[in-house]
């Protein structure tokens, strides 16, 4: 859960006691990633040995990644170039900084070409706060990243990975199954020569999460996630 006590996350930069102080916190507090730390260190099939190239691009992208979930001000990233930043999503038209942050972090990595009848989850009309809420109620425990391979170092740095976690709370009406829900991607991250993030690039199938998400029983009938007070914002990653 987010909390104002912030010891060093192991896995991520810029997460101490003296750098989370006079940042612009999402949810009005820094990160916590205990609970989804432990569920990557008992799920995760690779352990990199340290200051290894595969080492330092994994916490690479989970710094990156608590940064785009978590940070409002643009002057508080420290992993990418806020003014340069691009993301794109399977060949898509590019989105600047200033558009993933209206968007939300899930947002930007779900889009699809799906008709709006098909979509189980429609990212077109989901908020940067109901699906963080969506995902953080299915996932309690967060949902784990891992680098599986690199396949070149900076400034351009191409791998592969795997994003997984376990479906234990309802999303968008459908009942919990308990199962681990994964998927598998590439990504292409280059770096400008002061070492910052100016292009993200994903390659993978959102319907590999989502359809593990939407194979279960409805709940009371309803296509509707039933509504809940705001839950314990636990995180990805």
């Amino acid at each position: 859960m987010a909390s104002q006590s912030v010891d060093k996350d192991i896995y991520r930069n810029y997460l101490n006691a003296e750098e989370v102080k006079n940042i612009e916190w999402r949810y009005a507090a820094p990160p916590n990633y205990d609970v989804v730390n432990k569920l990557f260190e008992e799920g995760r099939t690779k352990i990199w040995p340290p200051g290894s190239l595969e080492e330092n691009v994994q916490n690479l992208v989970k710094t990156w990644e608590m940064e785009i979930f978590h940070k409002t001000n643009l002057d508080d990233f420290k992993t990418l170039d806020p003014k340069k930043y691009t993301f794109s999503l399977n060949g898509r038209k590019a989105l600047t900084l200033q558009e993933v942050g209206k968007l939300g972090g899930y947002n930007p990595l779900l889009q699809t070409s799906l008709p709006e009848k098909f979509r189980g989850y429609n990212p077109d009309k989901e908020t940067a706060d109901s699906s963080h809420r969506s995902f953080t109620t299915t996932f309690p425990r967060g949902f784990a990243l891992e680098i599986f391979q690199v396949y070149s170092g900076p400034p351009v740095i191409v791998f592969k990975f795997r994003h997984w976690g376990y479906m234990e709370g309802p999303f968008k009406g459908h009942a919990p199954t308990g199962e681990i829900v994964q998927f598998y991607g590439m990504a292409i991250f280059e770096l400008d020569e002061q070492e910052k993030i100016v292009k993200v690039e994903f390659f993978y199938d959102p319907g590999e999460l989502l359809g593990g998400l939407l194979k279960s029983e409805s709940l009371d009938g309803s296509a509707e996630e039933p509504s809940t007070s705001c839950p314990v914002l636990r995180n990805t990653g």
